[in-house]
């Protein structure tokens, strides 16, 4: 919703919204475009047009008063999305993980061609009416995703999440097989995983992967702590060779998806190669401050896959160090569902810290459990206290690298180490 209003912004529209009286990263943007917050309750002047973000659901106080007021014209956010995409040519990343730092990386590739308009998750978005490209994040929950209609695709996994809507694997690979559905020219799809593999597509549609059957190929694959290069090949054919500003298998993973669909926009190789050398990370995806003998590292993985993913990129990055994972789930479906293998991969750390649901959409009809129930199938879990007292158990661990993963705010705590280890 963050990076929707920047976007609106950008296009000249007046802009201001409600939410819950909480700090979240995503606002930042909003903050720098002077874009105003109000409390829940604080309704939009009469004739407003009001897009309703997907974390609050029809029963809400506010929902209710919008849409039984005739004044103002009502859209939920994919819908509004689905609208603006129109006009331009369009680029729709999805999958269950990676969408947020692949859609920066299109979006960077692109803006080194043409300019380019952006939707990323992270709260960043901008958008003109001069722009040739517009690249979104679109995200299959509840399959919102099937309001998009993009010219290019991208998937980048299909690994089972969010079982509070989806009730088994098939029906969630289904939902991608119909998103599939709506692509215009062609998709991009990971061709390393068998479920992405195993999907259903009917439109044009490579494989790309470090895998001898894909399309799209990274050969000969050098990797650092701090780079990653490798020989590209498109259908057989070699296309030179690139490097990448970043370490992390995943991460390469993702950067082929969108090289990809350059290829297919005739975008030369040198081009490709500057957008992609000028590529920032995603605001918390693998954010990495260091400070003396302490490294802190912020990151969104929510999902035992990323959680996996996400520890390995910093084993390779530090392979000397003590590495203390501090994690925070969102949704209590989630983590009963896949408790076993979240454990399985966070006890790849040295220490496990892990900290309770607070989050408002956290509780979910038919689901009782703690952060206990995570807690007794690890091995090395502990769990902490967001607060200074958390803080100070934390910082008897140091010299270390602190990884922080989670959807939600667990950059509270982190925060508060950082006073203890560097005042």
């Amino acid at each position: 919703m963050a990076a929707l209003a920047c976007m609106l912004k950008s296009l000249g529209h007046e802009v201001e919204g409600s939410d819950i009286d909480k700090h979240l990263f995503t606002e930042e943007q909003l903050h720098s475009l002077h874009i105003p917050i109000h409390p829940l309750g604080t309704l939009p002047k009469e004739g407003s047009h009001v897009i309703v973000g997907n974390a609050f659901t029809e029963a809400y106080a506010d929902v209710i008063a919008v849409r039984n007021n005739s004044s103002y014209q009502v859209l939920r956010y994919h819908e509004c999305l689905g609208q603006l995409m129109q006009g331009y040519c369009s680029i729709g990343i999805t999958g269950s993980h990676g969408k947020t730092t692949t859609t920066k990386m299109m979006t960077s590739i692109l803006q080194a061609h043409k300019p380019t308009g952006y939707l990323i998750g992270d709260g960043h978005g901008h958008l003109s009416a001069q722009d040739a490209y517009l690249v979104i994040e679109a995200d299959e929950y509840r399959r919102f995703f099937l309001s998009y209609f993009p010219d290019y695709a991208l998937i980048t996994n299909v690994d089972y999440d969010h079982v509070d809507y989806y009730k088994s694997e098939a029906d969630y690979s289904l939902a991608y097989e119909q998103f599939s559905n709506n692509v215009k020219k062609a998709l991009f799809i990971f061709g390393d995983d068998p479920l992405v593999r195993a999907l259903k597509i009917k439109t044009v549609h490579y494989t790309y992967g470090i895998e001898d059957h894909n399309d799209l190929q990274a050969r000969h694959l050098i990797e650092t702590p701090y780079e990653t290069s490798f020989d590209l090949y498109f259908l057989g054919e070699f296309k030179g060779s690139l490097v990448l500003p970043f370490s992390g298998r995943h991460l390469v993973w993702n950067a082929l998806g969108s090289i990809g669909i350059a290829l297919l926009e005739n975008i030369p190789l040198e081009t490709i190669q500057k957008g992609i050398s000028g590529f920032v990370g995603a605001a918390r995806r693998f954010v990495v401050e260091e400070k003396g003998a302490n490294v802190y590292i912020d990151d969104y993985a929510h999902h035992p896959t990323e959680v996996s993913v996400t520890i390995d990129a910093a084993r390779l990055r530090y392979p000397h160090h003590r590495l203390v994972a501090i994690f925070k789930p969102h949704r209590v479906s989630r983590l009963y569902h896949f408790a076993q293998a979240f454990a399985d991969a966070l006890d790849k750390a040295d220490d496990v810290f892990v900290c309770e649901f607070n989050a408002i959409d956290d509780q979910e009809v038919g689901y009782d459990i703690t952060i206990e129930y995570l807690k007794e199938r690890s091995k090395k879990a502990r769990i902490i206290q967001e607060n200074e007292a958390g803080a100070l158990v934390l910082k008897a661990l140091e010299p270390a690298v602190y990884l922080f993963m989670s959807s939600k705010d667990i950059y509270v705590l982190a925060n508060h180490l950082k006073r203890y280890q560097n005042s």
